[in-house]
């Protein structure tokens, strides 16, 4: 064989090498990313997150008393939605409308209506809800608390509760957004909660840089920290801050 067909062989066999690796790439992905999406359908299959942590039913501590509990939002009351909706307007809806996405009532009531929400309430002992997390097991998650439960520990407590139940459904972190302007409550999830700047933030995506009103942040799970920074993975998460 002469050294031009040798050099030829030579090529097809690197190009196959290559075509053989590529495909072998695209097969391992679609295999991971079919494992996440059966983690999350199974996540969406629970009937009760908390049913494994009996001790988070209750929150008893700073003066409150009360009862903690994980529910679709289809089994939740139509007056319970309207009243996370309402605390969700009076909490944010000044915020919204100083970042540049603007206060969207109908999107927002599409959102926390969505047939995928979840919601942890805490309500007191009359069984009056003060408190939620509304939250998806593919996106971030959100927690509003009523005025007069607040500094109290409840939104630390709720979080910790929403870590667990993404550990236990083995979900790689748990995500959210705040808004910069938004001081008390970006301070808390970095300092007290130590959650991290995302990866898809715009901060560090370079995508709008300083401009942008919000960060996305994540706290690992032990699932998150074993599959190290990349940006596949379930989690769980909510909206702005």
């Amino acid at each position: 064989m002469s050294n031009r067909a040798q050099e030829l062989e030579k090529g097809r066999e690197r190009k196959s090498t290559r075509a053989k690796e590529k495909k072998q790439r695209r097969l391992e992905e679609r295999a991971a990313m079919d494992a996440v999406f059966a983690k999350v359908e199974a996540a969406n299959k629970l009937e009760d997150p908390l049913a494994a942590f009996p001790v988070f039913k209750k929150y008893d501590r700073n003066g409150l008393n009360l009862h903690i509990e994980c529910k679709r939002v289809s089994s939740l009351a139509s007056s319970t939605v309207e009243w996370a909706f309402e605390l969700t307007r009076a909490n944010m809806q000044n915020l919204y409308e100083q970042s540049e996405w603007g206060w969207k009532e109908r999107e927002k009531k599409e959102e926390m209506k969505d047939e995928r929400a979840w919601y942890l309430l805490a309500s007191d002992a009359d069984s009056v809800p003060i408190a939620f997390s509304h939250f998806r097991f593919d996106v971030d998650y959100d927690v509003q608390l009523e005025s007069r439960v607040r500094r109290k520990g409840l939104g630390k407590f709720l979080i910790q509760i929403l870590q667990l139940i993404a550990n236990s459904t083995q979900m790689r972190k748990v995500m959210l957004t705040v808004f910069k302007h938004n001081h008390g409550a970006y301070q808390f999830f970095r300092e007290a909660l130590q959650f991290e700047i995302d990866d898809t933030s715009p901060s560090m995506s370079g995508c709008c840089g300083d401009d942008c009103t919000y960060e996305i942040l994540n706290r690992r799970t032990k699932f998150g920290e074993a599959a190290g920074h990349g940006h596949s993975g379930g989690h769980c998460g909510g909206c702005c801050h």
